[in-house]
């Protein structure tokens, strides 16, 4: 009678506690006395052909050879390897959306071939194993802090914890406008500012922010036109938009009259554009009363001052417009 051959161990790897069950693939096992994983017994087995054996294989480390014996003699060896447990030592980053899709970065030990990756009990939407000491994976959605384990033929790993987070939520920007050329100092509020990574003005990031709580922003607004969406990106993602305005500087065309008297309380037309917003008329650098008509007409009483041409100008919340001069006319002497 020939002694055994074995061909094959399936699978050919398993955790170092053992117990999981193994084919032997091979012939002449009829009457087999022995199976052994290096110099350990298999906890057990049953001959189902001569060319077949099921084992359940006992605990172990390492690469180990694989015997069979019969009454004929004892096979060749086939290897067996123990794979370690795998461990997780960090997550990169560690938190982020409650909608998923954050690609995060799992370091740890024994992580070739990874069967799972898991988030609390969701598996990863996706997973790749970069190295036996690193995997790329992406969040599912989900709530709160959450264990994350990675599973191998080793087994399943301690967890480090990823935490979900919610977006941030904006109630309003003050002030609602600003020129064209930025500048201006806004105030953000909301809820969930605490960490803010961006605050964009339409697609354009502000020139600078301070996160002053969890629920206020100050930001400076970039150039731009028109009526764009202010958001705050956060961990937990984008919030919704608040509308800001930028507003073209004014120009005025005319003043109506352009002379009056030295004494206060001339009413002077003021003629131009965009002038709904204004919130100063000045003649020289003092300050008028004055009344907004329409977006093209303001009037204006003019303070006291020496005879003499005096510029008048007009700011907005675009600007200060330009200069039109005004004539003040000494009274006759007598």
């Amino acid at each position: 009678m020939a002694p055994p051959v074995l061909t094959a161990v399936v699978p050919n790897t398993g955790p170092a506690a053992g117990t999981n069950p193994v084919t032997l693939n091979g012939s002449q096992f009829t009457g087999a006395t022995a199976v052994t994983f290096g110099s350990a017994t298999a906890l057990s087995y049953t001959v189902t052909s001569p060319s077949t054996i099921t084992a359940t294989v006992p605990p172990g480390t390492g690469t180990v050879n694989v015997t069979v014996r019969t009454p004929a003699g004892l096979s060749n060896t086939v290897a067996y390897t123990y794979a370690p447990v795998p461990s997780l030592t960090t997550i990169a980053p560690s938190q982020g959306p409650t909608s998923g899709g954050t690609s995060v970065v799992l370091t740890g030990t024994g992580l070739t071939g990874a069967t799972a990756v898991t988030f609390g009990s969701t598996p990863a939407t996706s997973y790749t194993v970069n190295s036996a000491t690193q995997i790329t994976a992406v969040i599912p959605s989900g709530t709160g802090a959450v264990a994350v384990t990675a599973t191998t033929v080793g087994g399943t790993s301690g967890p480090v914890f990823f935490s979900y987070l919610n977006a941030p939520s904006l109630l309003s920007v003050s002030p609602t406008q600003g020129p064209t050329s930025g500048g201006t100092s806004v105030v953000l509020t909301g809820a969930g500012l605490t960490g803010a990574t961006a605050v964009t003005f339409g697609s354009t990031p502000a020139t600078s922010y301070t996160v002053n709580s969890a629920t206020q922003i100050t930001a400076i607004t970039p150039p731009g036109t028109g009526s764009v969406g202010c958001t705050v990106t956060g961990p937990g993602g984008t919030s919704n938009a608040v509308v800001y305005s930028y507003v073209g500087a004014p120009t005025l065309t005319a003043l109506s009259p352009a002379q009056g008297p030295t004494g206060p309380g001339a009413t002077v037309t003021l003629t131009g554009t965009g002038l709904t917003t204004t919130f100063a008329v000045r003649f020289g650098t003092a300050p008028a009363a004055f009344s907004v008509v329409s977006d093209t007409t303001a009037t204006a009483l003019a303070p006291a001052g020496p005879a003499g041409s005096v510029a008048v100008s007009v700011t907005t919340s675009g600007g200060t417009s330009n200069s039109l001069a005004y004539q003040r006319v000494a009274p006759p002497a007598i």
